[in-house]
């Protein structure tokens, strides 16, 4: 059975920062892509990051570049979304997200094989 586990959530002051880690057991993110989404109250998900752990490709939102860094630490099964400068619209649930995936560069959709529980982030101002 494969679990994604999400944590490193919590709550932060506005310009503060967090680091989220996902860690997988029952699926290896070796020659994988890892995606972080998040929702927050009463809007859709949408994806925030991701990373193509073949060939170290990666892709962030247009929120998220400058203040957000995904990587990955194979030994550890584990992929990490350090989130810096965060503002208060950065408050929602985050998700972790994996598939098999052999090929350059990152998916251009959201067809991910596995999915993690979420962890709540909350930014107050």
């Amino acid at each position: 059975e494969v679990q994604l586990v999400e944590s490193g959530g919590g709550l932060v002051q506005a310009g503060g920062s967090l680091r989220l880690s996902c860690t997988a057991s029952g699926f290896s993110f070796e020659d994988s892509a890892i995606g972080w989404y998040r929702q927050a109250p009463g809007k859709e998900r949408e994806g925030v990051s991701c990373l193509s752990s073949g060939d170290g490709s990666t892709w962030y939102n247009e929120s998220a570049k400058g203040r957000f860094a995904i990587s990955n630490d194979n030994a550890k099964n584990t992929v990490y979304l350090e989130m810096n400068e965060l503002r208060s619209e950065d408050t929602a649930i985050y998700y972790c997200a994996a598939r098999e995936w052999a090929i350059y560069g990152v998916p251009l959709d959201d067809n991910y094989d596995y999915w993690g529980q979420g962890t709540q982030v909350t930014v107050t101002a």
